[in-house]
């Protein structure tokens, strides 16, 4: 991120804060959380850009050499086959910046996302 004197306090401020490059990998996988989330509500939380839709959905950050995405447990642990290339953990994946992003993988998470809240908020 490039040094500023202040902390981002929206999404699209942390977002123009990094290359070009990085910003445009950005834009996309907000485009395809609203896509996938229209009511989505957008925030800065824990320093990165944060989506709510009843309750937390997912958080991204930009990183020197990765995008980390962050879609809770429940975002990794069903998709586990599908990210054993990528370096994951409990919550959260590294997507390198050195090779293509999975878009379609994201836009897979987001809307398994969706659903599990759906289903906590009906609960």
């Amino acid at each position: 991120m490039i040094e500023s004197e202040k902390s981002p306090t929206t999404v699209e401020e942390y977002i123009q804060g990094f290359p070009k490059e990085v910003q445009e990998i950005m834009q996309k996988i907000r485009s395809i959380v609203k896509e996938e989330a229209p009511e989505i509500q957008e925030k800065i939380s824990y320093g990165m850009p944060t989506f709510s839709f009843n309750g937390i959905l997912v958080h991204f950050a930009a990183y020197k050499k990765h995008i980390g995405f962050y879609p809770t447990p429940s975002g990794i642990s069903k998709f586990e086959e599908q990210l054993k290339n990528y370096k994951y953990a409990k919550g959260s994946v590294q997507f390198p910046l050195s090779k293509p992003i999975p878009y379609d993988l994201i836009r897979q998470i987001v809307k398994t996302r969706v659903k599990d809240n759906l289903n906590k908020a009906k609960s």
